[in-house]
């Protein structure tokens, strides 16, 4: 919902960083740095050292944001890319939330990260093919904010940071906060799909 508010501020935060790590690193490269810090995230809630999978967690959103603006300020963007760093994106979304389930002493946590989950395959089938529909025609009528068409929902990007973020700070919360962010990530499922039903 923020990310299309967000992305000058994002562009102009990160691109002299970008510029400068693009001597040295390619996008391709910055994409596996953001995916194994993502990964060290996870072990790190493994092991239940929640401060330091905190800042992994950060330093992988952050890199993440660099892998296309380094593409981008060096003319490397790339179909390739794009796909490489949604699969990232999707990995960590997906083992994140099982492990804090696993994690956790709450009953009923993996219920509700099934459930979070759920949300996320509703919502990727609400968008996915909705976006390859997009670009056969041409992509009319969205805004576009990633490398992919996807019409805009209630659970974007700067959402989905905010709620993971949460669950690092607040853990005693965690089935509260996965049943909510699944209630709006299946509104925003309920969004796409009415856009569908109206512009197709």
């Amino acid at each position: 919902m923020f990310d299309i508010l967000l992305r000058p501020l994002k562009d102009k935060l990160l691109d002299p960083f970008a510029k400068l790590i693009g001597r040295f690193l390619s996008p391709h490269a910055v994409t596996l740095i953001s995916l194994l810090l993502g990964v060290a995230s996870v072990a790190a809630v493994f092991y239940d050292r929640l401060g330091a999978a905190l800042i992994l967690w950060i330093l992988n959103r952050i890199t993440d944001g660099l892998d296309g603006a380094v593409a981008r300020v060096t003319g490397k963007s790339s179909d390739i890319g794009g796909y490489i760093d949604i699969m990232a994106d999707f990995l960590i979304y997906a083992a994140l939330p099982i492990t804090f389930a696993l994690q956790s002493p709450a009953e009923g946590a993996l219920t509700a990260a099934a459930v979070l989950l759920a949300s996320f395959y509703i919502n990727a089938g609400a968008w996915m093919y909705l976006s390859a529909l997009l670009e056969k025609r041409g992509r009319a009528g969205t805004r576009e904010v990633t490398a992919v068409t996807m019409p805009e929902g209630l659970i974007g990007g700067t959402e989905t940071v905010i709620f993971f973020t949460l669950f690092f700070l607040l853990p005693q919360y965690l089935l509260y906060l996965f049943y909510i962010m699944a209630a709006l990530t299946l509104v925003a499922a309920a969004q796409r799909i009415a856009w569908a039903l109206r512009k197709l």
